[in-house]
């Protein structure tokens, strides 16, 4: 069974390295794509070098800064072409702890989505601010409230699908672009009635560089959810 983390990055030369290096030891079976917004810090560029190095390693080099979600759906598609098994997202930053990822594969062999959750043994969040993880964690009592959701932590970036779900999910048909998109992926999962696991982890603040957390993102994730929740009852997925 073969597995692809994909990373999508954009400055993050100062992890890039580390991170591709903690992935790649965690497991013989486990290939990562970096799926890279044409960072000006030449992250490419250091992963285009540790490519000619390693065949595991692989770049998407889009051509701006398009977004999140379109860089997991871009991720996606190249997954699926390559036919992989198991698909993960995950942070370049080290929030996501590495070493999870063999428990992941584990536990995935069960389910067909696989969630990292903050929240489901409490609250397992270190280094940030007291308002950040207020605004985190009330999200995803919000998000679930809305669409009745199961899960206690609806917005983790850190995940794994089996292809399957992303075969039948209709990728071009996704409408949300920043953190939503966590939210869409496991609302379309769970309608469609896929069996998913939340596995707790501690999620860390990242390392280096900038977070990517704006006022724009909030507020498209706080409008997103009663589209999601709006079009489902619709009947329009």
């Amino acid at each position: 069974m073969r597995a692809l983390v994909i990373i999508p990055t954009y400055n993050e030369k100062e992890n890039i390295s580390s991170i591709i290096k903690a992935v790649l030891d965690q497991d013989k079976s486990i290939d990562v794509l970096i799926v890279d917004d044409d960072s000006p810090d030449g992250t490419s560029a250091i992963v285009t070098d540790l490519m000619q190095k390693n065949k595991r390693i692989n770049l998407i080099k889009r051509s701006g800064k398009l977004g999140l979600g379109s860089a997991y759906v871009t991720g996606f598609r190249w997954a699926i072409e390559q036919k992989y098994d198991y698909i993960f997202e995950m942070d370049a930053d080290f929030s996501h702890d590495p070493a999870v990822l063999p428990v992941m594969l584990e536990t995935i062999k069960d389910y067909d989505l696989v969630i990292g959750s903050r929240y489901i043994k409490g609250i397992n969040v270190v280094n940030w601010p007291l308002m950040r993880l207020i605004l985190s964690y009330g999200a995803s009592k919000y998000v679930r409230f809305i669409t009745c959701m199961p899960i206690n932590d609806p917005t983790g970036g850190f995940k794994c699908f089996r292809r399957v779900v992303l075969e039948t999910i209709d990728l071009d048909r996704i409408l949300s672009d920043g953190y939503s998109f966590q939210v869409e992926m496991n609302y379309r999962t769970w309608l469609k009635k896929f069996r998913i696991k939340e596995i707790p982890i501690v999620f860390t603040d990242r390392r280096s560089g900038k977070s990517k957390m704006s006022k724009k993102i909030v507020r498209e994730a706080i409008y997103m959810v009663w589209k999601l929740r709006f079009k489902h009852l619709k009947g329009e997925f």
